[in-house]
Formats: structure tokens, C-alpha cells, sequence
């Protein structure tokens, strides 16, 4: 017997559409405060960890190299970021935040768990637990 594709249980079609309605909740919140979402992973990333080449944070994010490329000549014009020669390689450079981009963090990142709890709010705590772990286990290891 073949299996009839049903939208309003595809796994696909599902998660993009919360993961849609949260990319826009977010953008709505970063607007806020004159930050543009597209601007997000890099920040995200930075602030997870410093000192990373481009190379690293186009991985990290999921997002092709010249894209971020792109993302960090922004920050850099805003003055949240900074690159710094690389000591192991004359071709690249290591990012670093400057103090207005550690800063911006205590402002931004409590925007995204709000847009997270909105999210999980319809989940008893015990669901939003699981959800959590399944999406884990589902993530590619590489991230």
C-alpha cells in the first residue's frame, strides 16, 4: 500500500511553518531595537565563542561563506565586531565582538527565549522538555 502524503502531518511542512512563524516573531522583536534578523546567527555564534574565522562562523550558522562575509562587513560598520589578523594563516582573519557587541547580547538573547516561550507555551513543561531533546537528537552532528 503507498503512503499518501498528508500535510497536516508532514514533519516538513510542520516544522517549517513554526520555524517561519518564530523567525518572524523574532525579526518583529529585533526590529525593535534596529537590528536586523539576518545579522542574527553571526551574533549568536559570536557570542558562543570568539576568536572563530569566518570560515567557522559560515559553518556554524549554516549560511554560505560570502554571505558572511557580507553579514560581518555590517557588523564591523556598525561596531559589533572586529577582525583580527590570524596568527596561523596570512589569508584569513579571527572575529572578535567589540564591548558594543558583548554588550548587545544582555539586550537581544532575552528577545529570542521570549519568541522561544511563545512558541512552547501551547507544551505542557514536561513537552517542551521532549520537544527539545527530539529536535537534539535530529540535529546533524556537525552543528
Amino acid at each position: 500500500m503507498d503512503e499518501q502524503f498528508d500535510r497536516q502531518k508532514s514533519f516538513g511542512w510542520m516544522i517549517n511553518v513554526v520555524a517561519s512563524q518564530a523567525a518572524k516573531n523574532l525579526e518583529t522583536e529585533l526590529a525593535k531595537h534596529d537590528f536586523p534578523r539576518s545579522l542574527w546567527p553571526t551574533m549568536m555564534c559570536l557570542w558562543e565563542k570568539e576568536g572563530v574565522t569566518q570560515r567557522e562562523i559560515a559553518q556554524i550558522a549554516k549560511v554560505e561563506n560570502s554571505t558572511t562575509t557580507r553579514i560581518i562587513d555590517k557588523l564591523e560598520i556598525l561596531g559589533l565586531v572586529e577582525r583580527r589578523d590570524d596568527p596561523n594563516s596570512r589569508r584569513s582573519y579571527r572575529i572578535y565582538l567589540t564591548e558594543a557587541g558583548r554588550d548587545l547580547k544582555g539586550t537581544l538573547q532575552p528577545l529570542a527565549l521570549k519568541v522561544n516561550k511563545e512558541i512552547l507555551d501551547v507544551l505542557d513543561p514536561k513537552e517542551q522538555d521532549e520537544m527539545i531533546r527530539l529536535l537534539q537528537k535530529m540535529m546533524p552532528t556537525s552543528i
